[in-house]
């Protein structure tokens, strides 16, 4: 076995191969970072995805064997200017600016014309953020965009954006989810360590800095710039992430039988349900969500299938899912992303209530993160990675999960679980783990006990 350096060299080297041979292939090439982001079908190719996080793991586990700790830890602990920095310039709406200027980009001087900041906080402000690769200084005091910084730019121009400002993350997930996070979740993270030592002073480290005993998503309600841009930001979820195959062979919708119910629990307005229903349109589907869910479901509806709800093969029910379950003996009760924003106690609430509700056929769904361990755990998928890489292959591809594990207890209390703790929590309320399905997102598949 080769020294650790050696082989994850090697690892880089091999991976960087696979990934100049797919782009050949293609009649394409690398994309540079110097150049704004163009997607193209490669972007979500399987093999280029593996080896881009088989790269990632080898640097970054390559930086964190060489680097003094000294220089490592310190590195880490100012992590905070990372979120707050992207947050600022996000704010003043400096990636629209710099679009509308051209690949030559702007002197801090037009920037500041143009944002009303300081030209000296926006030189220090951009100079830190591409020395880590997120915009590029083409010469001094003159920026522009690169690949990562593109990907900042809202869906809207400058002058949409002043027109309606309330409106600016709207179509713009990435944009949005990265404001959030420099904002409220910023903020309630300073009450991160006071949570964990006495949880029981609030309902989320949130309701400690915010002073309210509100959810955050109801919080959001009261302010419309907030909730149409947390709107935009879980539409990513949704929309980008996860494709469709994930869902139709969850449910394994093909061994259901004619007219066999599918509950669509939480389902906001049902754009789920609507990928099932155009797979397997014999069946009839339950979308439950709160009232005003359910009006935005029925233009929903209207626009993109107006036939399901004519036809009665889909129909959209006013639900609250810590209350009983009015539908029986479904075939099927399916919650996507539902669980991981609630606390044990209240996930054990809303899943009992299922159970209640369940026949001896019936199926559970959840549609979820699976949390993995670092160490090898083949209950969970977490299998050896090419040696000395950690077996879940650090933040390369465990990184975002970890992260939004982290935000989910500071904005909820919510939590990504572990094979183990679905079991658990399944096993408390009435159900009965039988197969978890794998992927970014995982279908785990539940029985009545």
């Amino acid at each position: 076995m080769s020294d650790p350096l050696t082989a994850l060299l090697q690892i880089i080297s091999t991976q960087t191969t696979v990934l100049q041979t797919a782009y050949s292939k293609a009649d394409s090439s690398v994309p540079s970072i110097n150049t704004p982001f163009q997607p193209t079908p490669l972007e979500f190719d399987p093999r280029v995805t593996e080896a881009r996080h088989l790269i990632v793991a080898a640097a970054t586990q390559l930086i964190a064997t060489v680097q003094s700790p000294i220089e490592f830890l310190q590195a880490q602990a100012g992590g905070m200017f990372d979120t707050v920095i992207v947050g600022f310039i996000i704010d003043v709406n400096v990636p629209e600016i710099l679009r509308e200027a051209g690949p030559e980009g702007l002197h801090v001087d037009d920037l500041s014309t143009a944002t009303g900041v300081d030209a000296s906080y926006l030189a220090r402000v951009l100079r830190y953020l591409a020395t880590r690769h997120i915009f590029k200084e083409t010469s001094p005091n003159v920026f522009a965009h690169n690949r990562p910084s593109s990907l900042l730019t809202k869906a809207k121009s400058i002058k949409e954006i002043q027109k309606t400002p309330t409106a600016r993350f709207d179509n713009a997930p990435i944009a949005a989810y990265l404001h959030l996070g420099s904002d409220e979740l910023l903020t309630s993270s300073t009450a991160f360590s006071s949570f964990l030592k006495n949880p029981k002073q609030a309902a989320a480290p949130f309701n400690v800095a915010y002073n309210t005993p509100k959810k955050m998503w109801d919080w959001f309600e009261e302010d419309e710039l907030r909730s149409r841009r947390f709107t935009a930001a879980m539409k990513n979820s949704a929309d980008a992430m996860f494709r469709p195959e994930i869902f139709t062979s969850g449910i394994n919708g093909d061994a259901l039988n004619p007219d066999d119910v599918v509950v669509d629990v939480g389902g906001n307005i049902g754009p789920v349900t609507l990928t099932l229903y155009k797979a397997f349109p014999k069946l009839r589907y339950i979308v439950q969500d709160l009232g005003q869910q359910v009006v935005a479901g029925e233009k929903f509806w209207n626009e993109k299938a107006p036939q399901a709800l004519k036809s009665g093969r889909v129909q959209l029910q006013a639900h609250d899912f810590f209350t009983p379950q009015p539908i029986k003996d479904a075939a099927i009760y399916m919650l996507r992303l539902i669980i991981h924003d609630w606390c044990d106690e209240d996930a054990k609430k809303i899943l009992s209530q299922l159970r209640s509700a369940a026949g001896s056929q019936s199926k559970l769904i959840l549609f979820e993160m699976l949390a993995k361990h670092v160490s090898e755990n083949p209950t969970d998928g977490t299998l050896s990675a090419p040696y000395p890489l950690l077996p879940n292959l650090g933040v390369a591809k465990a990184g975002f999960f970890t992260t939004l594990d982290m935000s989910l207890l500071t904005m909820y209390n919510g939590k990504e679980r572990t094979y183990e703790e679905y079991a658990q929590l399944g096993k408390e309320s009435g159900w009965k783990l039988e197969e978890v399905k794998p992927g970014k997102i995982c279908a785990l598949v539940f029985s009545p006990i």
